[in-house]
């Protein structure tokens, strides 16, 4: 648990949270923090409460404590968004103080009765309304749908230029107290980077054109500081994550940066002997690549590889006339996070009959994927000497391709 200052009355109160799955879904091999703050003018408020898996609501309660608040005395509770990682905490807060405000979203407020039955003192904000707290303190609401839920919005201290941004330009990683880029070293930066973009890509890449939408709009604000939901706040230079995730979402549609993901599953060696030669060939081409077997590796870290990736590598073998299931339900995801626009070339073994060329294009078709594929190489069984040199051909035209969608 960490509390620090953020700027003038303004506060960050953070819980890390390990050994989950995020959403029931992500692996965070580095956990996440869950950051809440407080803005103390006249009137206190508190943006998107911590809901701590290891407890709710009394990590809320002992950051609140550190800050010598009173929990009653907190008159407004703002809600950026209704996911229960930032609401969880409301029904224990309402017996301490059952007389505090809640301001929102209209479909926030819909949310919250869902959730929580709650009902009472709830303000329904959109784009422009502002909340008075007191000394300077006016907050102005920017709405900011589907980003990732459609309930969301940013609400932005004119006072101090401080974006509270939700969901918005966070990151997965653990924080510290140094938990500001302007007290972080560039490595810590860069660690925070590479969490960012896992995070885009598990839980926010669908929604890539919402992402879009709000940058711009948050854009015409003055803002100083960016203060998300997870992660680092960013008060030194806050286009720093606003250009990361520009570039994030124009990854969707590619290319993405001069990288090659190679995804690959093998039942028996056979096509795990073509990937390991493969490997060879990519290291003489200088390319930087990424090797993910499956099911081995989470879905999460395939989809950041892949995110990042202007070109995709898919190895596997045949399965009862169809791909290999995981390497199916893999595609399956890309295609729901909208993975569009790759490069792309597939290899693989068969025994008794092909079959995996035709699940892949109905993937692809399904989804609208749009990957341009070089021509594919199948060999049955193992892979012989004359398989192996095609599949190298195919692969330094992939290289190619890349190189020349990232630089044309």
């Amino acid at each position: 648990m960490n509390v620090t200052k953020v700027s003038d009355d303004t506060y960050l109160l953070s819980v890390n949270v390990e050994n989950i799955l995020f959403e029931g879904l992500w692996e965070i091999p580095n956990g996440v923090a869950l950051n809440s703050y407080i803005i103390k003018g006249e009137k206190t408020a508190i943006i998107d409460g911590v809901c701590g898996w290891d407890g709710v609501p009394e990590s809320l309660f002992a950051l609140l404590d550190k800050l010598n608040i009173d929990p009653k005395s907190i008159e407004y509770l703002i809600i950026n968004h209704m996911e229960p990682d930032h609401s969880g905490w409301i029904e224990d807060f309402k017996k301490i103080n059952p007389n505090f405000k809640v301001v929102c979203s209209k479909k926030s407020a819909e949310l919250l009765d869902a959730f929580y039955g709650h009902t009472e003192n709830v303000t329904v904000v959109t784009d422009d309304d502002t909340l008075d707290l007191g000394n300077g303190h006016i907050l102005k609401f920017v709405e900011i749908p589907n980003v990732h839920w459609p309930d969301t919005i940013a609400t932005f201290d004119t006072l101090t230029g401080t974006l509270f941004s939700c969901d918005a330009f966070g990151s997965f990683g653990n924080a510290t107290e140094s938990n500001y880029d302007d007290m972080l070293k560039s490595d810590d930066i860069d660690f925070y980077e590479n969490e960012a973009v896992r995070y885009y890509a598990n839980i926010v890449a669908a929604f890539s054109m919402p992402v879009k939408k709000a940058i711009d709009k948050c854009s015409a604000l003055p803002i100083k500081i960016i203060a998300p939901g997870h992660g680092i706040v960013w008060r030194e230079n806050p286009n720093k994550i606003i250009e990361d995730y520009i570039r994030y979402a124009s990854y969707q549609k590619g290319p993405a940066k001069e990288e090659i993901t190679l995804i690959w599953g093998s039942m028996y060696g056979m096509t795990e002997k073509a990937v390991n030669y493969v490997v060879k060939v990519l290291e003489e081409e200088n390319i930087k690549f990424n090797v993910h077997r499956v099911p081995e590796v989470s879905w999460g870290t395939v989809l950041a590889s892949a995110w990042n990736s202007t070109g995709i590598i898919l190895a596997m073998p045949t399965y009862e006339y169809k791909m290999f299931p995981p390497m199916a339900a893999v595609l399956e995801e890309l295609g729901k996070k909208k993975v569009f626009g790759r490069k792309a070339f597939r290899f693989g073994s068969y025994g008794w009959s092909g079959g995996a060329q035709k699940e892949l294009d109905e993937i692809m078709n399904k989804y609208c994927m749009k990957w341009d594929f070089i021509e594919p190489v199948e060999f049955k069984g193992s892979p012989r000497d004359e398989d192996l040199q095609l599949i190298e051909t195919r692969i330094r035209d992939l290289v190619k391709e890349v190189r020349n969608a990232v630089n044309s």
